[in-house]
């Protein structure tokens, strides 16, 4: 009798603990109601994303609006980590422990920075077939301006029938195999780390061996400086140039520039990425320099590093509330920033045919075909941004086996660009 008392009065002490800890989130789940509790979203623009009371859950009444925000706004009970409805919800209803049930606080009106308008843009853009992701940010502000991941889920289909992976929010939530963009990372390192960069030649036709291991080209890029293998995204010369950095200086600039880390977006934590942390010798060292190896960059991470290079070097930390005063870091060195802006022009203007592909943008930009394995189609990548003081976006775009950045990718920002310069 005194062990069963003892395990009844041990089994009560384990549920106030946890009823303390999580008694709100069982009487939200089991009524899937809000008890009273009125809330709306809105976009930047004030267009109702959602709208609920104590007897409504409305979203809007455009599916291509929904689908396109919904990893922005996700739904009622929260099945995609990054949505903002649920936590407005949970936010603006109280809880009494002592009747166990939910009660109404004030209204509450949420205006996010996002354009629901340039998220539609996106989502068609992409296809809502494909795989992928984009971002845009005002990266003089930090606002936050597109998020869209597909595939999506329409929070009013009933079939209960989703694609795989709809509920994950790749520009925040997955990392992925960078490929070529990551060479901007190296080129930020060789700038500040290479004393006698600029006076460096690096030849590059067919291949060339670090340590016995082949490194090849899509093209011969013969003899180069350093701005014209960035041009060229030479795998020969950049894979010299990581091995020349040595490891733990390339370990030092991913560290440096966040890549590594969970970021927090307004109180969404995001994912981080991954690069070979042990000791892996010159030909592993020379495949991560080129955004290979075991190289796995966040979406968002590269939006970071990008605004920071946009910005002269300073990251106003992109956020999706309304801030007066976003934080603000030196993420990337003045002088180092200007120079990799530089070189991102000229990528666009020499290698890009930006006249002809992106026309009338002030593109500065840099490919990516992430190499996934043989019989895999590579991830295709386009990231950059427009020196425009009009416009000042910043942008990452991923089409999961997409093929060649340029063409597929690029072709897709091209799109969403053009209709965010002529109707933001």
């Amino acid at each position: 009798m005194l062990l069963l008392a003892a395990l009844v009065i041990c089994g009560m002490g384990v549920y106030l603990v946890r009823y303390v800890e999580h008694g709100k989130d069982w009487a939200l789940y089991f009524s899937r109601a809000n008890s009273g509790a009125t809330g709306q979203l809105t976009d930047r623009n004030g267009i109702v994303l959602a709208y609920f009371d104590e007897t409504n859950r409305v979203y809007s009444p455009d599916r291509i609006t929904r689908a396109a925000n919904y990893h922005v706004t996700g739904d009622y009970w929260g099945r995609t980590g990054t949505g903002i409805l649920s936590r407005l919800m949970d936010t603006n209803g109280g809880f009494s422990l002592l009747t166990g049930t939910t009660h109404s606080m004030s209204n509450k009106q949420l205006s996010l920075t996002y354009d629901a308008r340039l998220n539609d843009a996106i989502y068609k853009a992409i296809g809502e077939w494909a795989s992928g992701c984009m971002m845009v940010c005002n990266y003089r502000t930090g606002e936050l301006l597109g998020m869209v991941s597909t595939p999506s889920v329409d929070p009013l289909d009933t079939t209960g029938e989703q694609r795989d992976g709809a509920f994950i929010n790749r520009c925040i939530s997955a990392s992925f195999t960078p490929g070529s963009i990551f060479k901007l990372v190296t080129a930020a390192a060789a700038i500040e780390r290479l004393s006698d960069l600029d006076s460096r030649r690096w030849y590059c036709e067919d291949e060339y061996k670090i340590a016995g291991v082949p490194f090849r080209c899509v093209a011969d890029h013969y003899t180069q400086d350093f701005e014209q293998a960035l041009a060229n995204s030479c795998n020969v010369a950049f894979a010299q140039i990581a091995v020349a950095l040595g490891q733990n200086t390339m370990i030092d600039y991913v560290r440096q520039y966040g890549f590594l880390d969970n970021h927090s977006i307004d109180g969404i934590t995001t994912a981080k990425g991954s690069y070979p942390l042990e000791f892996v010798g010159d030909p592993e060292t020379g495949w991560s320099g080129i955004g290979q190896s075991t190289d796995m960059v966040v979406p968002y991470s590269m939006l970071r590093f990008l605004c920071a290079v946009a910005n002269h070097g300073m990251l106003v930390e992109p956020h999706f509330l309304p801030d007066d005063t976003p934080e603000i870091t030196e993420l990337v060195r003045p002088a180092t920033a200007d120079r990799l802006k530089r070189m991102m022009r000229q990528n666009a203007v020499w290698h890009y045919d930006s006249d002809n592909l992106f026309p009338g943008l002030n593109i500065c930009a840099k490919t990516g075909t992430a190499e996934l394995g043989e019989g895999v189609e590579d991830h295709s990548w386009f990231v950059g941004f427009l020196d425009d003081e009009a416009h000042p976006y910043a942008f990452v775009t991923l089409i999961e086996h997409g093929g060649f950045g340029l063409t597929r990718a690029g072709r897709i920002t091209n799109e969403v660009l053009q209709w965010a310069v002529e109707n933001m």
